[in-house]
Order: C-alpha cells, then structure tokens, then sequence
C-alpha cells in the first residue's frame, strides 16, 4: 500500500475526510456530494452493460486502494518520454494525485494563459472552473465515472484566452507509486481562435507496479480554436486504468488526439468528440501495445451534431503472449448534421497464437446526405518479411521490430509532433519480444 494513504478503503469516512482536508469552495464540495451519493447508489458495470460485456470486472477489488488524503513525503522518481529536447510553456507533475511541481513560462503567464492545479484554480478562478468543470462529460455514465465525479484529485486546468497562440507545449507527468491511487482530472478549454499543444503522461516508477487509476478528460474548444493533445498511458503491469475523456468542439474548431496505451493490466476507457459547431473537424490517433494477460478495452465514439464536419478516427494495436484488445467504435450522425464526412479504422497486429482482437466498428446515421466509412483488419506477421529481413543480416527479432514500427508508421506519420512521434516508436520498439 502506498506511503501516502491514510484509509483501507473508499468509504464513507473517509469521503468526509477527503472533503475536509481538500477545502475546496461551496459548488464544488455540492458537486463531489452530488456524485458520491449517486456512486453509492449504482451497480459496478457488469457484462449486462454494452460497454463493459468484454470486460472481467471480477479480480478488480476497491477496498485495496485508498483515497490519497495526503501527499507522500518519499521521493518517487518517474520516466518521462515526451518532453525530450523540447521547450516547454508549462510543466506540471503529480504523484498519487497530488501535485509536487508547477511552473509556468513568464511567455504563457504574459499572455493571460492560465495553467496549474485545478483545485487551486477552482478558488483561484472560480467563474472560469465552474463553468467549464464537467460541462462535458456525464458524472452518471457509470460508477467509475460517478466515483471520479466524487474524489478527483491533483487535476489540472489548461485555459487559453480568445486569440492567443502559443507554440510551446504544456506537459502534465502524472506518476502512482505501487499500490497507489491516481484520480487525477485534465481540463482544456481553449477560447474562441486559441491555439496550443498539451502533453499529458501518466507513468509508475518500475514496469511491474499497481494501482488503480480512475481518471477524466474534458476537452473544450471554442470557435476557430486548435488543440494538439497526446495522452500516453504506460503504468505499471499490475495497474487498474479506468477512464472517461470527452471533447466537445464549436464552430471550425480542430483537434488532433494521440492516445497511446501501453501499461496497465487492464484498461477501459469511454472516449466520445462531440463536433457541435459546424465545420468542426477532429483526428483521433490511437496505439495500442499489449502483452502479458493485459486486457485494454476502448469504445470510441464519434458524434456529429452539426453539419459539415470531419472526424478520422484510426486506433492500431500489437498484441503479444496471451492479451487482449476490444477496439468498439461508433460514429453517430444526427439528423442536422448533414455533409458529415465520417471514417474509423481499426487494424490489429497478432504477435502470438494466444492473443485476441476484437474489433467492432458500427454506423449510426439520422442524416441523409454524409459520407461515412469504417473497417478493421486482424493479422499476423507475414514470414516472408521476416525472411526477407534476416536475409539481409537482422536477427529475427530485429527484422520483427522493423515490421511492427513499419506496422505503426500510418499512424507516426499523421503526429504532426516530433518528440511524441519519436517517444512512440522508441517505447513500442523496447517492448518487442521474440514472436514465433
């Protein structure tokens, strides 16, 4: 168990507790009550629910962790992939869902941007946190989305003012110790013509740490803004990742989202783009690697609320040994969003015999005139590649990590940001492991 919690298990008392020493202001202590009452009212998911049916909820137990109702006095050291010969707007860094690290640039603080805790935002600004603070996504999706509602903690705000542009990222390093508590909250919001880049990493301290992750992401971007977001995911192996990220995008905004998930042993994550102002346009990319017994579940939808918008969603995932990956994706037309122009794609490749993918891409069209197109592709490596390769002096290992980087290159090709495109293919390429 972690250093920094005080309390066996999410209860009651502790809840108190937890609103007690986080002093937050009357709406947002109103609000966490609100979620609590509902988060001890519902079910956990169960394989009744669509989104959960592939997923084994069973070996998951709550009462192993902990609310981190204080920060842990030990110095945990965390990896950090991202931010290699970058210059940065803003670093954040949180530990067990506290915040250990702050600094802003004196360029982005000039511009009015505001970036930091988001406890301490909502009191600092409450007009703007209030505001934007779960305008997007749905508190009652489920009982992990309600728990969050009730007990994030160490989250971070990101606001940009109406016309401002700034080149340099913002970087947020979220690390859990082993057998900690991450309940962190990422909120964005981006004014009307605003421009940014915000880096987000979530990492354990060794390759074979716990815990358990209960976290969201709200995306808000106003006309004409643009917004480059990265979420990589590499907790430990023996780590519980349960997340809902949401954006919602106005009027000729856009968006280009880089998910890569590589740690955890399970993962299930709820990720809906609402375009709900016309000319919207979004591009979702999403790499998976899995290994082990991992299991890493993703339901994507995207939803087209307003005409003439553009969402490419395209997720690939490796899997080796005995994981699994459920990729489940929807696109969703209303009736007013016509001239949508729709595509998800979902490509597997299979390191093993053991492995599984399931892949479930699906249409939902109320509007007439749109052009949506989906698929997936599932397969293993080709033996010849790998012949061609050793022919030509790689060892069959290396001519496998050559195949696999080639197998990711669609995607790396589309990250418009270097040191993310490099983080990605060094992290995937370490993970290859002799296939037979």
């Amino acid at each position: 168990m972690s250093s920094s919690t005080l309390s066996p298990t999410f209860d009651a008392a502790s809840f108190e507790q937890f609103l007690k020493l986080s002093g937050g202001t009357t709406w947002l202590e109103q609000l966490r009550r609100e979620s609590w009452d509902r988060y001890t009212s519902m079910p956990w998911p169960s394989r009744g629910d669509e989104d959960w049916m592939r997923s084994d909820l069973r070996p998951f137990q709550l009462q192993r962790y902990s609310l981190p109702l204080e920060a842990s006095q030990e110095s945990t050291a965390l990896p950090c992939w991202l931010t290699t010969g970058v210059e940065l707007a803003g670093r954040l860094e949180t530990v067990d869902s506290h915040v250990r690290r702050c600094e802003v640039s004196a360029t982005a603080a000039s511009k009015g941007i505001l970036f930091g805790s988001l406890e301490s935002m909502a009191v600092q600004y409450p007009e703007i946190v209030q505001k934007y603070l779960y305008s997007v996504l749905d508190a009652k999706q489920d009982r992990f989305a309600a728990l969050h509602a009730a007990c994030w903690q160490g989250g971070h705000l990101l606001y940009v003012p109406k016309g401002v542009v700034i080149r340099e990222p913002f970087h947020v390093l979220a690390g859990m110790s082993d057998g900690g508590t991450d309940l962190g909250h990422t909120l964005v919001v981006l004014e009307d013509g605003a421009e940014a880049t915000f880096l987000y990493e979530a990492n354990s301290p060794n390759p074979e740490a716990g815990g358990f992750h209960c976290g969201g992401v709200e995306i808000v971007l106003q006309p004409n803004a643009r917004l480059r977001y990265v979420n990589l995911q590499d907790w430990g192996r023996n780590a519980w990742h349960f997340a809902h990220q949401r954006a919602k995008l106005m009027r000729d905004s856009s968006l280009q989202w880089t998910i890569a998930a590589l740690g955890s042993r399970f993962a299930q994550v709820s990720q809906q783009v609402a375009l709900c102002g016309t000319g919207a346009e979004s591009q979702v990319n999403g790499v998976m690697f899995t290994q082990d017994r991992q299991q890493m579940t993703y339901n994507t939808i995207q939803h087209h609320r307003a005409e003439h918008c553009r969402s490419d969603f395209l997720y690939k995932a490796a899997l080796q040994d005995r994981s699994r990956t459920v990729w489940r994706g929807m696109i969703k037309v209303d009736t007013a969003a016509q001239k949508t122009d729709g595509y998800q794609r979902n490509d597997n490749l299979l390191l093993s015999d053991q492995c599984r993918a399931d892949s479930i891409p699906g249409l939902e069209i109320k509007a007439d005139d749109v052009r949506c197109t989906h698929g997936s592709t599932s397969g293993k490596v080709d033996e010849e590649l790998i012949f061609y390769a050793r022919s030509r002096g790689f060892t069959r290992k290396e001519a496998i990590r050559m195949i696999v980087t080639g197998f990711f290159q669609q995607i790396f090709d589309r990250i418009t940001i270097e040191s993310v495109r490099d983080a990605l293919g060094l992290a995937i390429a370490r993970q290859v492991r002799e296939y037979q």
